[in-house]
């Protein structure tokens, strides 16, 4: 097995599990203000950097409707003679604090912090910035990931997952649009050979990034953040 195929649930059990955490108080922040939830929740780490281009966020949304008129009805995000998208003063606001909500569920799942949170978060930067030469448009479009000055070890993890996934996604989609599939051929395959080998071409294009660790960081990277409490 491929060492993208065997870390990917891992990664995707330690963001899940702390943005399924933050969901509730979220969702309260944003009844207070009579908002609902958007893509600043999902992309924050990314927005919070930089406008996120048309074409990545098309990509990013693929499996959804895509629709984005209530970020533009809510005053969150604006559209510029590109096609790229820009948060607004409310919507960096409310990004910041989603942000920040997931960060304090993550540390609420862990517990006592543990002592090598650090070290993760310096291992998945390390894929991060190696992966901006092998990633995707969506990946391209957040990362380096935003991080508050003095940011603390939990945010800087999670948000660092958040946008390492977006690295696997966009192989996923390379490798069954290579396959000649549409979104909804996809959505629809069952479990086959032909299922298989586009997830063997995802782990083959998500692979590269992580050739800025070496064997034993990689043990590392597994070991640490399989160790995170549930």
């Amino acid at each position: 097995m491929s060492y993208a195929a065997l870390i990917r649930p891992v990664v995707d059990r330690v963001y899940a599990g702390a943005s399924l955490t933050a969901r509730p108080a979220i969702r309260a922040y944003y009844e207070q203000r009579g908002l609902r939830p958007g893509f600043e929740v999902s992309f924050s780490f990314g927005l919070l950097a930089r406008p996120m281009p048309a074409g990545a966020l098309t990509d990013a949304l693929v499996y959804t409707s895509g629709d984005m008129t209530g970020e533009l009805d809510q005053g969150v995000a604006t559209v510029d003679a590109e096609g790229a998208w820009h948060l607004t003063p409310l919507g960096r606001e409310l990004a910041l604090t989603a942000q920040r909500t997931i960060a304090e569920a993550a540390e609420e799942r862990w517990g006592a912090a543990p002592d090598f949170l650090p070290r993760l978060a310096d291992l998945v930067g390390r894929l991060l910035t190696h992966g901006l030469t092998t990633g995707g448009p969506a990946f391209r479009a957040v990362a380096p990931v935003y991080e508050p000055p003095d940011a603390p070890a939990a945010l800087r993890l999670t948000a660092r997952l958040g946008a390492l996934r977006h690295h696997r996604a966009d192989a996923h989609r390379a490798a069954w649009r290579a396959a000649g599939l549409t979104v909804d051929e996809i959505r629809a395959l069952p479990d086959g050979p032909r299922r298989r080998a586009i997830e063997d071409d995802t782990n083959r294009r998500d692979e590269p990034i992580y050739a800025a660790l070496t064997a034993d960081e990689r043990l590392e990277l597994l070991a640490g953040l399989g160790a995170l409490p549930n």
